[in-house]
């Protein structure tokens, strides 16, 4: 007997929105869950089309990509019988995949809950980055859910990059992403010459089902592991990094004059006679900021001239597009991947010295407190004095007379701009910023691009003024966009998560120490208690601990403030060359100054979370090619030790930071002595059995390389000593000294 319900008289309620659009529109998408939602069961394609009247060969054809379309992006399910249902009614949840190198992965729901659990046999359906609808199919004794995979919505992986073997008559590639977890098998004559070993790029023909592999072809052979610079190769292809200008861009840029044009400069306010100068790396190419700085009557007056990329990049242009989809530069040890052609990064928007460049610059008044207390932007011209480096303007400032003498009339002006950064710095430890001091590292290499040497990478007054500059131009132009009430992206950072904070406070408590704010504690909470840190393994856990508990930062329209900063306006305005949402300020800031609002929120979110993900991946890609170039360097130094700290606990074992070069390695828990030991991951830890014996995040131990595999980028090591044997990182000797007594007592 049939439950089909009669349907309502039809009425497109998007009718007037679809006409507009489109020159043959069909049902829209609120039309089609209009309907579905007065049906008891999904329904057949005929049915659909019956009720909703698509009648011509014309319309069924552009209904059924409407169909398809939702059915991609998670409003509709077609079952196995043809017939199609409301997701929200079926007890479906959507998500993306996220996979293990051990086989099995996590489904990362859409709804932010708690990620479920996929097995292996359901994994062996998917690929890492995956799109997916699942329903929970158990859940085990600690109440975590595990996920069948009802439907694939949409396939993450077209490209791979890995090693081409040949083994017992058959060919595949092996991915160098791990969380792949598959083998691509590649069919007779579309191997494309490749070599057992070559590093190759295969497309996928076929993707995986719970039956058979994936299928693929090689499109590109890249060659030898070890050949020079193939770890940035490897990581551009497996990142999907837009590399190479397309054919419209270079005709774009083929126009472009060496020079600025005069026209535009007669028309702005000149900044040529103003002492700007550039300061940065010794290898930097690109300089999108300068700045200027003099003492005047109860502060300073600080200017800051960035180069006016918007200028050049216009909306709706081939080139906006192209930076569009980079979203930002991707730096790489000596190596870069500009966000935009060269002769705009390194040439026109750059502000070489004794050139005349277009800028929109920021004029602040800043106070004895380092309170800005008026400020201005506007269009400009300038022509910088000089491109200065960290090291040389930290010699000058440091007194070193030789230094000062060949920058003798660009003295004064940093000697202002050390006293305002000072004045500053305070400011922000009285605001209570939080300022995390990671160490950073530089790859040395020789002259076949091998690595020499890793070194700490020291940050002296001189980065850290500049800094300050640039931070305080940003919150000028957050400030000054709520104002004009212009539609942009922020730069957005938000508190610790209810749970973040709970576990958070867990581990201080074991520290024996105690995070100030209630339940919605302030950036001066977490500074004060940074502030507190003693130097060596605690002080690292502390600090570890702290920006764990913090989320990401990201762009997007809502001004919600930047935590860490203890800013409550914030956005990006000073390198519109290599970040892409800074151009859009620079657009924003504009028409501010025309009294025009551009734009509108909605398509403002959905650019901000294009450019956090095109952030992302470039942090992502330059991690793996720094990962697998200290892999490399350590591969001659198997069976030495080192000095590590404990940067990682998990149930499998250790993972420790050698400290000065900063390499990751993993001393798995069978190494870590004569004892069974057990996982305590409420307090990340781990625990012997029989001993007591704890380490800890944070723990300072002794290690000996064991293994390095390159292709994987992992080091194994065994551990030989722990600094602290009998206590944990964070405890007392007043703690730790009935722990003793215990085991003595136990003999």
């Amino acid at each position: 007997m049939s439950t089909r319900k009669d349907p309502p008289a039809f009425t497109d309620p998007m009718a007037e929105r679809e006409a507009q659009t489109y020159e043959f529109p069909v049902p829209s998408r609120e039309a089609v869950m209009a309907y579905l939602a007065t049906q008891d069961e999904p329904v057949p394609l005929r049915q659909l089309l019956e009720d909703l009247k698509v009648e011509t060969e014309r319309d069924i054809e552009s209904f059924g990509r409407r169909l398809r379309a939702m059915e991609r992006d998670g409003q509709l399910l077609k079952n196995r019988r043809g017939r199609y249902g409301l997701v929200q009614r079926m007890d479906l949840i959507q998500g993306r995949v996220i996979g293990h190198p051990d086989g099995f992965g996590f489904l990362a729901r859409d709804d932010g809950n708690d990620d479920l659990f996929i097995s292996a046999r359901e994994m062996r359906k998917v690929l890492h980055g995956d799109r997916v609808m699942a329903h929970v199919a158990n859940v085990d004794a600690r109440g975590r859910g595990e996920c069948q995979i009802v439907e694939v919505l949409e396939r993450g992986q077209h490209q791979v990059v890995g090693r081409y073997r040949e083994e017992h008559g058959v060919s595949f590639v092996s991915p160098d992403d791990r969380r792949l977890g598959r083998d691509i098998m590649i069919p007779p004559n579309a191997a494309l010459g490749a070599k057992t070993g070559n590093i190759v790029v295969c497309e996928i023909l076929e993707q995986p089902t719970a039956k058979t592999p994936p299928v693929g072809r090689i499109t590109e052979i890249l060659g030898e592991r070890a050949a020079p610079g193939m770890e940035i190769a490897i990581s551009v292809r497996k990142y999907n990094l837009p590399h190479e200008f397309s054919p419209a861009v270079v005709s774009e840029i083929a126009g472009l004059a060496p020079t600025i044009d005069p026209k535009e400069a007669d028309r702005r306010e000149d900044l040529r006679g103003v002492a700007l100068v550039t300061i940065d790396g010794e290898d930097a190419r690109d300089f999108d900021d300068a700045v200027f700085c003099e003492k005047i009557r109860g502060g300073w007056r600080l200017i800051v001239a960035i180069a006016d990329v918007s200028y050049y990049v216009r909306p709706g242009t081939a080139l906006d597009e192209e930076g569009l989809a980079r979203g930002n530069s991707v730096y790489f040890p000596k190596a870069v991947i500009p966000m935009l052609p060269e002769v705009l990064s390194n040439g026109l928007c750059s502000l070489n010295p004794d050139v005349d460049r277009l800028c929109m610059a920021c004029e602040m008044q800043i106070d004895k407190n380092g309170q800005i207390k008026d400020y201005r932007f506007f269009e400009a011209v300038m022509r910088s004095r000089a491109r200065l480096t960290y090291t040389e303007v930290a010699a000058i400032l440091g007194g070193d007379e030789t230094a000062q003498a060949a920058r003798r009339p660009l003295v004064p002006a940093l000697e202002s701009l050390h006293a305002l950064y000072e004045v500053l710095h305070k400011a922000r430890a009285k605001r209570g910023s939080v300022d995390f001091e990671l160490p950073e590292t530089r790859i040395v290499f020789d002259d076949n691009r091998k690595i020499e040497r890793i070194e700490p990478l020291l940050r002296n007054d001189a980065h850290k003024l500049i800094e300050e500059c640039m931070l305080a131009a940003n919150v000028c132009a957050a400030r000054y966009l709520i104002e004009a009430e212009v539609p942009a992206l922020f730069r957005v950072h938000a508190g610790p998560t209810a749970q973040k904070l709970k576990d958070l406070r867990v581990m201080l408590f074991e520290m024996g120490l105690d995070l100030k704010g209630g339940d919605k504690p302030a950036a001066k909470d977490y500074a004060a208690l940074l502030a507190k840190a003693p130097p060596g393994p605690e002080g690292r856990l502390l600090q570890t601990l702290l920006l764990r508990s913090l989320s990401q930062a990201m762009y997007g329209p809502e001004d919600i403030g930047h935590f860490a900063l203890g800013y409550d306006h914030y956005t990006h305005f000073t390198s519109p060359i290599r970040r892409y949402p800074d151009l859009v300020v620079h657009r924003a800031i504009k028409a501010a100054l025309r009294g025009e609002k551009p734009g509108d929120t909605g398509s403002m979110k959905a650019l901000g979370e294009h450019c956090s993900f095109t952030e992302r991946r470039a942090d992502e890609a330059t991690r793996d090619v720094i990962r697998s170039l200290k892999t490399e360097y350590m591969a001659d130094k198997v069976g030495q030790e080192f000095d590590a700290v404990v940067s990682g606990v998990m149930a499998f074992g250790l993972f420790v930071e050698l400290a000065e070069i900063y390499v990751d390695g993993l001393v798995h828990v069978s190494s870590l002595g004569r004892d069974y030991y057990h996982f305590d991951p409420a307090h990340h830890r781990m625990v012997g059995e029989r001993t007591g014996q704890t380490y800890r995040l944070g723990d300072a131990v002794r290690v000996r390389l064991l293994r390095v595999d390159i292709d994987e980028g992992k080091l194994d090591f065994e551990l030989i000593a722990a600094a602290a044997p009998e206590r944990a990182a964070g405890e007392s000797e007043e703690r730790a000294r009935p722990k003793r007594r215990r085991r003595s007592r136990r003999g």
